[in-house]
């Protein structure tokens, strides 16, 4: 097999496993925990471990973008999906690529860092006004990180335990 060859064949496999992993996250948008006085919907920030650790930052950011948009599509979503998860998935993303081995994991703490930070950000001063909500930071950042710190320790839980059982060796030809 050529080198033409190779990349195209993973080019394939990731497109897959990103168009998996986004449509994994509309059907489990509509699962969410009860957390006090808001509700959780960790399985999003799941998915964008899951994918930035396999699939490196720009799959990972195409599957959160693609999820955002089917999910608002069916009107399940609004604008402030796209930056709640695509600002986590391409943080996880970057992160992985420079952490390695059983190190590699701990990117799992970028994504609330680029959901909760960032992502709050960029709804608070771009999403909000277009949408006209009056909604600061503050109010952001803590609603995505209801979501984002324990759908990023679900993901890492679930890499986790898939690597001790060596379910992950049958990715490693896409794996960054």
């Amino acid at each position: 097999m050529n080198k033409n060859e190779a990349f195209n064949k993973t080019f394939f496999k990731k497109a897959l496993a990103a168009g998996i992993l986004a449509g994994t996250g509309v059907a489990l948008s509509f699962v969410s925990i009860p957390a006090g006085p808001v509700r959780c919907f960790p399985f999003q920030h799941s998915i964008n471990v899951i994918a930035g650790i396999l699939l490196g930052p720009f799959w990972a950011l195409g599957a959160a973008f693609t999820t955002s948009l089917i999910r608002n599509m069916m009107g399940t979503g609004s604008l402030f999906a796209f930056p709640g998860s695509m600002f986590g998935a391409l943080a996880v993303g970057i992160a992985a690529r420079f952490l390695h081995g059983r190190h590699k994991l701990y990117s799992a703490a970028a994504e609330p860092f680029g959901t909760g930070i960032i992502g709050a950000w960029v709804s608070a001063m771009v999403a909000a006004p277009i949408t006209g909500a009056s909604a600061s930071f503050a109010f952001f950042a803590f609603s995505f990180l209801v979501s984002s710190l324990p759908g990023a320790a679900i993901g890492a839980a679930l890499l986790y335990s898939l690597e001790k059982r060596s379910v992950l060796r049958s990715f490693e030809d896409i794996m960054i």
